[in-house]
């Protein structure tokens, strides 16, 4: 009986141990100690970034996981779909009005969802893993071998959008974004 306070609060502890960890991306082992032993409990997800499902793209240059987090495709950018700051510079820098812009957008959004929603993909990861919206930052492969980002580019769906330290493929995206644009593919049409 003497016991019981100790009993509860280690109960509350749990608890809130458990409950804390839907937001634990990588496993936790957690040991507890006792006169009568010891014993872990192991809780958190763990997710294996070389074969994820692609629930759904988000746009055209963003892919939200089974694990719930959102990825951004590094090296490239497509228009917005969205009411955002971003559409309206978009919009500025192309000189081209909102609703244009928008189409352009779906249209990116449209290929990129055709390409990678609902399929098991690869992440490789570059200097950084996040941005400043704690998205992923990664290039995305499918499980055949496609490298998603350099497609996008390729078929004329995207822009480049370079942030040192993250430019392994600058280059590679360059001469696909140049070819894309000179045989007028995807949004160069």
């Amino acid at each position: 009986m003497k016991n019981l306070p100790w009993f509860i609060l280690g109960l509350f502890g749990l608890v809130f141990l458990l409950g804390a960890s839907s937001c634990v991306k990588d496993p936790v082992d957690v040991q507890y100690s006792s006169e009568s032993g010891v014993f872990s409990v192991p809780f958190g997800d763990s997710y294996n970034y070389t074969d994820i499902r692609v629930t759904r793209a988000v746009d055209g240059d963003t892919l939200l996981l089974e694990s719930g987090e959102r990825v951004r495709l590094i090296g490239i950018d497509t228009p917005e779909m969205h009411e955002s700051k971003k559409l309206y510079k978009d919009a500025e820098r192309a000189k081209e009005d909102i609703s244009t812009i928008q189409k352009l957008g779906r249209r990116s959004y449209e290929f990129t969802k055709n390409l990678v929603e609902g399929k098991r993909v690869s992440l490789e990861f570059d200097a950084e893993r996040y941005d400043r919206y704690k998205r992923l930052l990664a290039y995305v492969y499918l499980k055949d071998g496609t490298f998603v980002n350099a497609e996008i580019v390729k078929q004329g769906y995207a822009s480049l959008m370079t942030f040192p330290p993250n430019v392994k493929y600058a280059d590679l995206f360059l001469k696909l974004y140049q070819e894309a644009r000179q045989e007028r593919r995807g949004l160069w049409k």
